[in-house]
This record gives structure tokens, sequence and C-alpha cells, in this order.
């Protein structure tokens, strides 16, 4: 007589090919859950704008140093509250559970990392959008440019912040180590980025790091609006880089993201 032993099937495997369908679902998730997190949506709509009121009073009496660093400001305020928020709210996602019953299901990594990527992106272009017109319309910044040339690179901005969040997410065993990724990921790009000084007039060193970092290319982008009416080549290049490392780092999110946090 022949015995059979029970098995339990395992759930599916991740698949990594991107679906239109999972990816929507998995980015209208995340948004209705954001939509019962107000202090969340705060921090992401609203931060930029503050900081730059602050900013702008803070150099009241010298509009013209608000003028010079408004806008490249414009840009690295959108990317450290994308980066903050997108890593918390993917660490969570993966030490609740969340994550796990997902992939039990056919959920791939690319549906999940894209889907988290168009939700927050979304979110990524009302910040933008307001975070622009306060600080043109509002604060009064003074560009040469287009004002949808700036909107563009603080758009670029916030889903580089977006992707960076996904992909350190994938280092941390807690929210308290997210954060801490902050100082390691975005502060050495604060320095280095052009806004406290030409990267040129730096050490040569530093000046070859600052050459690769991404938070350079759209300071420079910035730049570009400031100083020139039309859309120029070198302009077109730094924006085209800053999205280029978006799309990377969201590919190297993809392929570092486990189920669970060990």
């Amino acid at each position: 007589m022949s015995t059979t032993t029970a098995t339990t099937p395992l759930p599916p495997a991740p698949t990594s090919a991107l679906n239109a369908s999972r990816t929507l679902a998995t980015a209208a998730r995340v948004l209705r859950q954001l939509r019962h997190d107000p202090r969340t949506i705060a921090l992401m709509l609203l931060v930029p704008c503050v900081m730059l009121l602050l900013l702008r009073y803070v150099f009241d009496g010298s509009p013209r140093i608000f003028d010079n660093i408004g806008a490249s400001l414009l840009g690295i305020f959108p990317l450290i509250t994308m980066f903050l928020v997108t890593s918390i709210a993917t660490l969570r996602e993966r030490t609740s559970g969340t994550l796990e019953r997902l992939f039990a299901m056919p959920l791939g990594k690319a549906d999940f990392i894209a889907g988290y990527a168009l939700a927050f992106g979304t979110l990524a272009i009302i910040q933008s959008a307001l975070a622009t017109a306060l600080a043109l319309w509002g604060l009064g910044l003074d560009v040469t440019g287009s004002p949808w040339l700036l909107l563009l690179v603080a758009l670029l901005d916030a889903l580089l912040g977006t992707a960076l969040g996904l992909f350190v997410s994938a280092f941390a065993a807690s929210e308290f180590q997210a954060v801490q990724f902050m100082p390691a990921v975005i502060f050495p790009q604060i320095l280095l980025c052009g806004l406290f000084t030409a990267r040129d007039n730096m050490h040569p060193v530093l000046e070859a790091i600052s050459d690769v970092l991404p938070m350079s290319y759209a300071v420079d982008g910035m730049n570009e609006v400031l100083k020139h009416t039309d859309m120029t080549a070198t302009f077109v290049r730094d924006a085209l880089i800053v999205a280029g490392c978006a799309l990377l780092v969201l590919g190297l999110g993809a392929a570092t993201l486990r189920r669970r946090t060990q």
C-alpha cells in the first residue's frame, strides 16, 4: 500500500515582469493609505513650502540672496521630504508583514516598486507645483527662464528622493535606522552640490565626488533656469542625468527589495 506525503504549497515567487494592472493597484492602495494619514500628507506637501517661506524672510533684508539660492533649495527640499517619507513607508510595509502577504500573491518586485514610485510620484507632482508656485508668485523668486522648467527640475528631484527612499529602505531594520540614512545619503550631496560654493572651487577630490552625485546636476539645472531665458543644452543634460539616476536607483531598489526585515 503506497503512502503519499502531503506538502503545503509554497507561495509563488515574485515575478520580475512589470504588470500595468498590478502596478496601478499597488499605487491606488498606497494612495488610499496615505489619505488616512494627514500628518504624512502635511509633511510631504506643506513642509517644503514652509521651509521656503522661512528662508525668504531669513534673508528679508537681502532678497538677492534668496534669488540666488531659492531655486536650488526648491529642488532640495522636496528631495529630502520624499526620501524620508518613502523610506519609512516602505520599511513599514516590510516590518508589518504587508510585503510578505503581497508577495504571496502574483505581485512582483517590479510591480511593487513601480506602484510605490507612481503613488509617491503623484504626490511629488502636487508638492513640486505648490512649492514652485509659492516661490515664484508668493515669495517673488526672480528667475530668467520658464517657470515650467523650474517645476520640471523640482519634480525630478522629488522623484529622485522617492527612488533613494525606496532603495535605502532595504538596508534598514527599523524606522529609526531609515532616518539615520539621511546623513549618509542626503547631507553629503547638499554640501557638495554647489549650493554653498561653486563646485570648481572645491578641493579636486571633492569636486570629482560631486561630479557623480545627482543632486549636483539638479542644482546645475536650477541655475540654468535662473540665468537663461531658453532651454539650454546644459539644462537638458542635467535633467536627463537626474532622471536617469532616479530610474537607476529604482532598478536597484527592485533588485534589493526583501520580503521581510531580518
